[in-house]
């Protein structure tokens, strides 16, 4: 019983906190007379949300979640063959890990217009910026995991013979799903931050354009509902992956993580 209304209450303790800071928040702005290009006020937000047509967010909404899922997808396709061979050949990890290190280290929104040069200003670039965003955990992530496997077990499948694919499959694998589920929750967090950054470079629709469109009219309160947006599309994408896992790979979880 006691274990239970602990879950609970750590359920319920971010909202409690949120519904707490909200008046916090609507009472300094009024007692002080912020003015709501600095600083608006929630019933301020909340107002700019029935301001915008339901069809306009929802076309914002689905620009950036298109590009944000697709360029994920698209990352989460290569990182996994890319770290199965890294696995299977050290010298391939010794050649293409420090580029991978580069790449992360290379500030996107720094690389972001030359995209934009080379690639033209469709979908490509913005589905370029978005896949270099999420490699990196993806790859790192399935690459640790599968060098986890315990080595007796390698030794074991060599002295009977298993083949390299099926070692790969049926034991590397499955001990690498809950670093890969690890990396694929910062990824898919990332694919929406990675959505946002070529909005702001270029871009006609999405929730990052219209953040850029209202805070340059200096719109502060609709810039803040679509940050509002951007916020839940990020917890919903970070909780599906871990309902997935729950879902489908419930044994690849710790005791503590099932139940929460």
């Amino acid at each position: 019983m006691k274990g239970l209304l602990a879950k609970r209450s750590q359920n319920w303790l971010p909202l409690l906190a949120m519904l707490t800071l909200l008046p916090i928040w609507e009472g300094v702005c009024h007692l002080f007379a912020v003015p709501t290009f600095i600083l608006p006020a929630p019933s301020d937000i909340a107002l700019a949300f029935t301001q915008v047509s339901a069809e306009r967010w929802l076309d914002n909404l689905w620009a950036t979640l298109r590009i944000a899922l697709f360029g994920f997808a698209l990352s989460f396709a290569l990182s996994i063959p890319l770290a199965i061979m890294m696995v299977n050949s050290k010298f391939l990890t010794r050649a293409i890990f420090p580029l991978l290190v580069v790449i992360q280290s290379t500030p996107v929104v720094a690389i972001a217009p030359l995209l934009i040069v080379i690639l033209g200003t469709g979908d490509a670039p913005r589905l370029a910026i978005t896949c270099l965003i999420t490699f990196f955990p993806l790859v790192v992530s399935a690459t640790t995991g599968m060098l986890a496997t315990p080595p007796e077990l390698i030794e074991l499948s060599r002295s009977l013979n298993v083949s390299n694919h099926k070692t790969i499959w049926q034991i590397r694998l499955p001990y690498a799903i809950p670093h890969i589920f690890s990396g694929v929750k910062v990824a898919i967090t990332l694919a929406v931050i990675g959505s946002v950054i070529a909005e702001f470079v270029a871009a006609e629709k999405g929730l990052g354009y219209l953040v850029q469109f209202s805070t340059s009219y200096f719109k502060i309160p609709q810039a803040f509902a679509a940050l509002v947006f951007l916020s839940v599309v990020s917890m919903v994408l970070f909780k599906s992956v871990s309902w997935i896992q729950k879902g489908y790979f419930a044994w690849s979880l710790s005791d503590e993580e099932k139940q929460r």
